[in-house]
């Protein structure tokens, strides 16, 4: 499926364990679309964030079943993508924050 590169990306994750990859080996996480692949992730970023990427990860996220007394419901399953950045490269949006 043909998804447009604004599409691909949803938005940036920022949690503690992904910090510490930014940190040790220049890996940023991202949401990504659910159609999605290597290809597509790979040339968004490097078209809308202006950095080389080295390799992309991609992991399928299953939504988790959670209840609210006897009513049960389900998570949204969702794509999540860690780009690791060529050496030298950074991302601005990660240094201010």
């Amino acid at each position: 499926m043909k998804v447009d590169s604004h599409r691909v990306l949803i938005r940036p994750l920022l949690t503690e364990k992904i910090t510490g990859l930014r940190e040790k080996t220049n890996t940023v996480g991202f949401v990504v679309h659910p159609d999605a692949n290597r290809i597509q992730i790979r040339q968004a970023v490097e078209a809308l964030l202006k950095v080389k990427v080295a390799k992309i990860n991609i992991m399928n996220i299953r939504g988790k079943i959670k209840r609210l007394g006897r009513f049960s419901g389900r998570r949204s399953d969702w794509k999540k993508a860690l780009v690791t950045l060529k050496e030298g490269e950074k991302l601005e949006m990660y240094e201010s924050a």
